[in-house]
């Protein structure tokens, strides 16, 4: 049973990136604490695997494709949302994609298709749900965003960096923006979950893994699973006075300087 200040029976939370991953363990968990939940996924048949799941819960699930990187999607699916639910509670902006490429070579279009699918889509989510929800003077957001929103990761990551650092302001200014009417706006910054890109860097480079993990002091990489009880919690009224909040989901990996040292050793200086 949900404790009452969890309990999200009766509103209808919307998740991007719902096939898999994070999005896939946010949206069930929202279904779990009571929520009816809106799956938006490019992969169709995912999208209606995690339904099928929700509905065997009790709860009401409508998987919808969408592209997050085009308006046009994003405006059709809340259309779709007024006409089935009437309503939108929270949104979890899980989705988007990036380029990967050393600054010197990557080519402005891999900037700009980094930047609409994590920037430009996640605003888009944002300004349709904070219309709908000001004019019910209350509502959620999560934007997922990255410890490459506060921190440099290099590796080629300089357009995700510099769109994930986007995504970290947008959501301040948001906040900032809605809070004094009703809409909270939050972000979740992870380090490295492991899904199967990263495995599959893994698999193509061993090294990787042990480089990775000295940097997060509780041991492991995180799992899609990780997310689920903070996402309930900030869809919840548990949460009513948390917003603007930039809140790492990381194993400890901010809070060791870069310099620092995992494990046990003792040093003589």
């Amino acid at each position: 049973m949900t404790h009452s200040m969890f309990d999200l029976a009766g509103r209808v939370a919307l998740v991007t990136g719902a096939a898999s991953g994070m999005g896939k363990a946010s949206s069930l968990a929202l279904a779990e604490a009571g929520a009816d939940v809106v799956l938006a996924d490019l992969n169709e048949e995912g999208a209606r695997a995690v339904a099928a799941e929700i509905e065997s819960l009790g709860r009401r699930a409508m998987p919808v494709r969408c592209d997050v990187s085009k308006p046009e999607h994003i405006r059709a699916m809340f259309g779709l949302v007024d006409d089935t639910f009437g309503q939108i509670d929270f949104v979890a902006n899980i989705a988007g994609e990036a380029v990967r490429k050393k600054p010197e070579v990557i080519s402005l279009d891999d900037v700009e298709w980094t930047w609409r699918n994590l920037v430009y889509g996640r605003f888009c989510m944002c300004q349709e749900a904070g219309r709908r929800m000001l004019a019910a003077g209350k509502g959620s957001i999560v934007n997922l965003g990255s410890l490459a929103s506060i921190t440099a990761m290099g590796r080629g990551h300089i357009a995700y960096s510099m769109a994930m650092g986007a995504v970290v302001q947008m959501t301040r200014e948001l906040s900032t923006e809605w809070s004094g009417r009703g809409v909270r706006v939050n972000s979740i910054l992870p380090a490295q979950v492991l899904n199967p890109g990263l495995q599959a860097r893994i698999d193509s480079d061993p090294r990787i893994k042990d480089r990775f993990l000295s940097g997060i002091p509780a041991g492991r990489f995180g799992s899609p699973d990780d997310i689920k009880g903070l996402v309930v919690f900030l869809a919840s009224d548990a949460s009513s006075w948390i917003t603007g909040a930039i809140i790492p989901m990381d194993g400890g990996n901010l809070a060791m300087n870069a310099g620092g040292s995992v494990g046990s050793e003792v040093f003589n200086e």
